[in-house]
């Protein structure tokens, strides 16, 4: 997924906060990029070993406008019993070692549980890096997220209930599909109504195994795939689906979530803002929904081709963590879900 996104005037004034609020002594506890060959350290790993009770957090940061949120989002995973650890990966390599200092300082601080909270420095911007197999992760399962979603611990642990049932399918909440463009005779990105094939990175929850298929197995044809996703800055999320499906012979799974805020999202901007820009600013949005649209399919098209086949497939249908009452009755004068008090 693109890693820049527009800034936001509420998280600079934070961001600003953070800084300023930022005086105790600094905790020189970072880490650096991992191991250089972190595939050998993973070759004798029985996978079957690990923990399946808690997942690992490996959260994907960059933007340093988005600390303030990142911190939050980082707290609130903190406090859920299931998070065994997380790893902030940070892929911007002009940060100042100072202000790296600081994020690891509050992050440590503001905890909310028992999980143990990482920094690590990535060796590059590259996407493919938030993908590195980590042997200091005991998990089977780990979550691969984004710095800009907010997601409430009832539907993150929700999410995880979904996965021990479906350990082999990537699970998350933000889903995509390809198609086929019967005109221009080629694959295409999109979204369809009614089913998807493809599992975004803003909450990808999955088999830590996958790591180890996406950064080391696969030979040259896997190398020049991950070549596209550093040429493109973008996709790595498909190229992994196409991994997962292509073990598998399977879609991945949609859970459904009581609150998540996805910040990132361009319509997240003041409403107010919106109404006055409003021509301006929605063909704005359209038409970089479209390029971005447009290159993500050139990724399709680019691992079809690599690959020599077409391993996405089709899902249908979101797990809900409830079914409650469909039909309406009259309460106070208004017509309410009937199991609604």
């Amino acid at each position: 997924m693109d890693q820049i996104g527009t800034s936001n005037a509420f998280f600079s004034i934070w961001f600003l906060l953070f800084l300023a609020l930022s005086v105790t002594p600094l905790v020189f506890s970072r880490t650096l990029s991992a191991d250089p060959d972190p595939c050998d350290a993973m070759k004798l790993r029985d996978f079957q070993k690990l923990r399946s009770d808690q997942i690992t957090v490996l959260i994907n940061g960059y933007s340093e406008s988005r600390i303030p949120l990142l911190q939050s989002i980082v707290a609130a995973y903190s406090g859920s019993s299931i998070v065994s650890s997380i790893l902030v990966l940070w892929g911007n390599p002009t940060t100042p070692a100072q202000l790296l200092d600081h994020l690891y300082h509050n992050l440590t601080r503001y905890s909310l549980g028992t999980a143990s909270i990482s920094l690590i420095q990535q060796p590059s911007s590259s996407l493919n890096a938030r993908f590195l197999p980590r042997p200091s992760v005991d998990t089977r399962a780990v979550l691969i997220c984004d710095d800009d979603v907010e997601v409430d611990k009832k539907s993150l642990e929700f999410a995880f209930s979904v996965w021990k049932s479906n350990p082999d399918r990537l699970v998350g909440m933000f889903v995509r599909s390809h198609g086929f463009d019967l005109q221009g005779k080629d694959w295409i990105y999109t979204v369809h109504p009614d089913k998807y094939s493809i599992v975004l990175t803003k909450f990808m929850m999955m088999k830590q195994d996958y790591l180890f298929e996406y950064s080391c197995n696969g030979g040259v044809e896997m190398e020049e795939m991950r070549g596209v996703v550093d040429t493109m800055r973008n996709c790595e999320d498909i190229l992994m689906n196409f991994v997962a499906a292509d073990k598998l012979r399977a879609g991945p799974v949609m859970v459904g979530a009581e609150r998540v805020r996805d910040w990132g999202d361009a319509r997240n901007d003041e409403e107010e803002q919106e109404q006055v820009e409003n021509g301006v600013r929605e063909a704005g949005l359209s038409s970089r929904r479209v390029e971005h649209r447009k290159r993500r399919g050139k990724c399709i098209r680019e691992f079809h081709r690599v690959m020599g086949k077409m391993p996405l497939m089709y899902s249908y249908g979101k797990v809900v963590n409830s079914v409650g009452e469909q039909g309406l009755c009259r309460k106070s004068g208004k017509l309410v879900f009937c199991d609604r008090d």
